[in-house]
């Protein structure tokens, strides 16, 4: 129908101008092959307003049936690039990075890494120790800093300010007070690297040219 090449003209048009066919077209191979290994596979998210992720095998749900927004996915007036949330097998998501690996390129396909930082109360801990204060200090310190509930962090200059007994502490005790600066001065500091549980990043050339590497 007139309104499905419409449709189907008006997202090539975005995804092209926006320089995103590559991503589209590789999403879809990765899915292809799970799919034909019997690799159970879920799509999350505002893809779904895609009417070519659906004709590309990507979702199984065809917006125009549900009138659903591609804008909501891939807006041509906004900088954001579009969000495809791809859930694989557990036991067999190395599989697929694996083929990734073997159809793009060894050099060109990496499991990101994430960054462990310090905390508040881990700051704290870490720097007593380090200065060779008793363990007591630096836990009796710590305890004092409340935890972040839903998401959100609470600094030790946040905790200097909320709580009234970890103030006198700072200004009466000048161990306490040598901790607590020190500690601040690391807090937020990277303090490990590990594996991304899930972000693989594909790049069109060996990856060495765009970021250093951890093997």
């Amino acid at each position: 129908t007139d309104e499905v090449i419409e449709r189907i003209e008006y997202e090539l048009d975005v995804i092209k101008e926006k320089g995103y066919s590559p991503y589209f077209l590789i999403v879809s191979d990765l899915l292809r092959y799970a799919h034909e290994n019997n690799i159970l596979t879920t799509i999350r998210g505002s893809v779904s307003g895609s009417f070519i992720t659906y004709l590309a095998g990507i979702t199984n749900i065809n917006p125009l049936e549900y009138n659903l927004q591609f804008e909501r996915f891939l807006n041509p007036q906004r900088p954001s690039a579009p969000d495809i949330d791809m859930d694989f097998q557990d036991d067999r998501r190395d599989e697929v990075i694996d083929y990734a690996r073997e159809k793009y390129g060894e050099e060109k396909v990496a499991q990101i890494g994430t960054f462990g930082t310090m905390a508040a109360r881990g700051a704290v801990r870490d720097v007593a120790r380090a200065l060779g204060y008793p363990y007591s200090l630096g836990d009796t310190i710590a305890k004092l800093i409340p935890m972040g509930q839903q998401g959100f962090k609470v600094t030790i200059a946040n905790a200097l300010e909320e709580v009234d007994e970890l103030k006198e502490l700072y200004d009466t005790d000048e161990d306490a007070q040598e901790v607590i600066e020190m500690a601040q001065k690391i807090e937020g500091c990277a303090r490990h690297i590990s594996v991304h549980a899930a972000g693989v990043v594909i790049a069109p050339d060996e990856l060495t040219k765009y970021t250093p590497l951890q093997g």
